[in-house]
């Protein structure tokens, strides 16, 4: 497919979440013209106003979709786009019924797609968020993981399980089925549109959407303002994994449509690994004797460290692709207490 190069009109799904609200930042930073799905007025007003500050007028405006699930929820809304970034989608662990992540998230992909074969005739590229969770399983001793791997464990382990399945292969499953039915609907129906899929893990950096309280962040920023707060902080020495800073894979996402090379393709989206140790022992090398960012326990072996031990997610392709240089924690850290700061959910 050519590229979709600014100033194209591009569909941001769930643009009021963490990810999403970056998404259309970068898209308008590079020209383009975004259209944002909301669930309510007031999260689209609040982009709107955000947006209209910094860009002008016309350049950003928001519909409402309340609910994905629904037959024809994009049909209106894709009329007209020259693209389209799929970032809704359920981020939660805490469901009983696995149904209650799988459902949305499998329903609202191939909604998405179906309401685009219909009626977004000049639609040419599809992005959509999947996570690493779809791409992570066990290979034995071979802990490197790259595009070529696909989860399966998860989705077996519901369907032998169900409600007694973990809450991590619950959520996994439903973006892994996710994933692979965009790919499917895509060669199933021979579409004039192509897909590019990308594989994040944990997702930090500052927040820029709207936020009434700490309980009201998302999955990964939640673990951030909960592991940083005095008083609030739970296990550092397990609590580890891999993350990418939400800036850097939003610029994946506009960088998908204006590079022709990115169609038809799965992209892992990773800087490396970390502990929350890690990221308070930087805040503190960041200013020393700080006392509004616990110490943690600093210098001791970390179980979740040794978890990671191995666990190598292969960013190559992006870095080739895109030339992708991705940030630090280091870069990454300090970013995201400030803007906790800022909002005045951290003092």
């Amino acid at each position: 497919m050519p590229p979709i190069v600014a100033p194209a009109r591009v569909l941001v799904t769930g643009a009021s979440g963490f990810i999403a609200a970056w998404v259309c930042k970068t898209l308008l930073d590079q020209g383009y013209h975004v259209v944002g799905t909301v669930r309510s007025t007031s999260k689209g007003k609040y982009l709107e106003d955000m947006f209209e500050n910094d860009y002008g007028k016309d350049k950003f405006s928001f519909v409402i979709v309340e609910d994905m699930q629904k037959d024809g929820a994009f049909d209106e809304v894709v009329v007209g786009m020259d693209a389209v970034e799929h970032t809704a989608s359920p981020v939660t662990i805490m469901a009983d019924d696995p149904q209650e992540m799988i459902q949305p998230a499998v329903k609202g992909t191939l909604g998405i797609l179906e309401s685009i074969q219909k009626h977004g005739p000049n639609v040419k590229r599809v992005v959509i968020t999947s996570t690493l969770g779809a791409i992570i399983h066990d290979k034995g001793s071979n802990k490197i993981f790259d595009e070529t791997d696909w989860n399966l464990a998860s989705e077996k382990e519901v369907t032998e399980k169900g409600r007694d399945a973990s809450g991590m292969n619950k959520y996994r499953a439903g973006k892994v089925m996710a994933e692979r039915a965009a790919w499917d609907f895509v060669q199933k129906n021979k579409t004039a549109f192509d897909v590019v899929t990308i594989c994040p893990p944990m997702v930090f950096g500052p927040i820029i959407h709207d936020v009434s309280s700490a309980t009201a962040l998302n999955t990964s920023m939640g673990s951030f303002f909960s592991h940083t707060t005095p008083g609030k902080e739970g296990d550092f020495l397990g609590a580890a994994g891999s993350y990418v800073d939400v800036r850097d894979l939003a610029l994946m996402h506009a960088w998908s449509l204006s590079n022709p090379a990115a169609g038809g393709e799965r992209f892992v989206a990773c800087s490396g690994s970390y502990t929350m140790q890690d990221i308070l022992d930087i805040l503190h090398k960041e200013k020393p004797g700080r006392t509004d960012v616990p110490i943690g326990t600093p210098g001791k072996p970390t179980p979740g460290r040794a978890e990671l031990d191995g666990v190598v997610f292969v960013s190559t392709k992006a870095q080739r692709v895109f030339n992708m240089e991705f940030r630090t924690l280091a870069n990454l850290a300090p970013d995201a207490l400030q803007s906790l700061k800022d909002r005045g959910l951290r003092d």
